[in-house]
């Protein structure tokens, strides 16, 4: 062997792996003339949603901050390591330097620690919560952050409440943190720096690179760093996590940038570019962050309109459910609580259409023009003429939730309590479809009719049934694969209402948003619930081009138009394409 080869091997493992030194950026350096920020601790507790939690926090207030003015907010999870000027990040300095030069704007930094529940006694551990706040995919932390801790702060500073006007920043699971409050909060956050982000297995996060790829892209600016030493242990391979991360953000046409090392898992590499990611995250200020639908080669390019975002049909409801497609274009809805139909015309007009409905849940049209709904109140599935408003019974002690009416008659009808989908032929009495399916919700039929669709919110499958000749149901099996929840409380699809397109997508109304899947089954888009409104429970397509989606969201309806084309289930069957395999 060689010896300098002989030296290399002797060397020890940190030795081999020794980071820097790196060039220092004159904004972390103390500059004569900028004007100093004030620096201030502070400590919270009394959080409702993670109780019992203590933490720290910080804030740093640049000179130039004006109290008649909003200023930006900038937040750092595992506060104490980026506000000491003595540490790798030095964050005071930079902002204070970087804001002197006008490479940033007025920006307030926010630097909190995760919370810690306190020991029972002296000889117990407290309870650390980082990983429970920092790792976890779901929207806790958001709501932390945006509902607890911000209005505190706001008490005694003007920040802004523009989402462009707000970053985050996070380093390992710190960093999963920053990325998932803006993932979930876009109206909320739109700027994230992500130093050697834990982007693996812990607890949902490994989910993400796949996320992108098939979620509406959101109006985000992400800067991704990590080294190629970084950690490769039981929950993944950081350094490879955070290459899918940005191929991903890439291939979903975000506005991403990176910065790859040859570092550990550190803050040093990270610390060293912050001016670097600061200045790209802030550019063009105050321009907004963008959807670039140009770079985008997810579906959401060829099955979303550029431009067109979610509008409000109307609110104020008990519980909207059961939109369904009228002949001219318009849609029906229940408001299940308030025992009202609704029905919103062509022009966007909503009225009543029938008063006490008796707790009446999924509606849709059959091939006699006739509204069907299910009852429950009564136990009975009923229908109504749209015009004389009178009524007729098809089938009784059915607690069905959900039907859908085919273009030979047949009615499908769910009802959960007994896991069943029922056959009513016409003129004659119910008969057991299917008790196969591990839970039932929303039904619809395959755009050929040979098939029924049927939602089990209690697993993550959409069910397939094949129709008989006459009408009964064989070859049940779980079939479409839906995402879940993986931090939510409770992990479950909560499927709900299905729809059909003219070429064969299916969309399912979940907990994580409207998923789209192709005919094989596979989820090939998401869009994610409308801030500020409940999940999506039901969907229908209506317009007279029946390409607008609508959605009923709790006590909201929405609507967008989209590239897709509906199908009405009471007409024709229509034979769409083959699907790609």
């Amino acid at each position: 062997m060689k010896p300098a080869l002989c030296l290399l091997a002797l060397l020890p493992l940190a030795a081999l792996h020794a980071e820097g030194p790196y060039p220092v950026d004159p904004a972390s350096v103390r500059q004569d003339g900028v004007p100093k920020g004030v620096t201030t601790k502070h400590s919270f507790s009394g959080s409702k949603i993670y109780p019992g939690t203590e933490r720290t926090y910080w804030l740093h207030v640049p000179a130039q901050y004006d109290p008649s003015k909003p200023a930006c907010l900038m937040v750092f999870q595992d506060g104490g390591g980026y506000v000491s000027e003595g540490g790798a990040n030095k964050i005071p300095i930079v902002f204070d330097n970087l804001i002197a030069k006008g490479e940033m704007p007025v920006t307030i930094g926010l630097f909190v620690d995760p919370g810690v529940v306190p020991a029972g006694n002296g000889e117990s551990q407290p309870r650390f919560n980082r990983s429970y706040e920092y790792d976890a995919f779901s929207g806790d932390y958001a709501r932390f952050l945006i509902e607890e801790l911000i209005p505190v702060v706001a008490k005694d500073y003007k920040i802004s409440d523009n989402p462009d006007h707000r970053a985050i920043c996070g380093a390992s699971s710190g960093a999963i943190a920053a990325f998932n409050v803006a993932w979930q909060r876009p109206d909320a956050f739109r700027r994230v720096y992500s130093m050697i982000g834990t982007y693996v297995g812990l607890r949902g996060a490994d989910e993400f690179p796949t996320l992108v790829r098939k979620t509406e892209p959101k109006p985000l600016r992400v800067f991704l760093q990590d080294g190629s030493n970084d950690l490769n242990i039981y929950g993944g391979d950081w350094w490879m996590a955070n290459q899918s991360m940005e191929r991903a953000l890439t291939f979903s046409g975000y506005e991403v940038n990176h910065n790859w090392g040859e570092g550990p898992h550190s803050h040093q590499h990270g610390g060293a570019i912050m001016p670097e990611a600061l200045r790209w995250l802030w550019k063009d200020f105050p321009k907004p962050v963008a959807v670039n639908y140009d770079a985008c080669r997810s579906r959401a390019k060829e099955m979303l309109v550029t431009g067109e975002d979610w509008q409000l049909v109307g609110e104020g409801y008990g519980f909207t459910e059961g939109p369904i497609t009228t002949p001219d274009g318009g849609i029906f809805f229940t408001d299940i609580p308030k025992n009202t139909i609704h029905r919103v015309a062509a022009d966007g007009t909503v009225s009543v259409f029938l008063e006490n409905s008796r707790g009446t849940n999924g509606l849709a049209f059959g091939p006699d023009g006739r509204l069907y709904g299910c009852r429950a109140g009564s136990g009975e599935i009923v229908s109504w003429d749209i015009t004389t408003k009178e009524e007729k019974v098809h089938a009784k002690d059915i607690k069905a939730n959900d039907l859908v009416v085919a273009n030979d008659g047949i009615i499908y009808a769910t009802e959960p309590d007994k896991k069943a989908v029922w056959v009513i032929r016409p003129g004659e009495d119910k008969v057991m479809g299917t008790d196969r399916c591990n839970g039932v919700n929303g039904v619809t039929l395959t755009p050929d009719q040979t098939r029924v669709e049927i939602a089990d919110p209690n697993g993550r499958y959409v069910w397939d049934a094949c129709r008989a000749k006459d009408g009964s149901l064989t070859n049940v099996q779980p079939y479409h694969h839906l995402h879940l929840p993986p931090a939510d409380p409770d992990p479950r699809s909560r499927a709900d209402g299905l729809k059909v397109t003219r070429d064969g997508w299916l969309l399912v109304a979940t907990a994580m948003g409207v998923q789209i899947c192709d005919q094989p089954g596979r989820v090939n888009l998401i869009l994610p619930p409308i801030p500020g409104a409940r999940f999506p429970s039901n969907l229908c397509f209506g317009g007279t081009d029946l390409k607008t989606l609508y959605v009923t969201a709790g006590d909201k309806v929405f609507k967008r138009k989209t590239q897709l084309t509906g199908i009405k289930a009471w007409e024709k069957p229509v034979n769409p394409p083959k699907p790609g395999l």
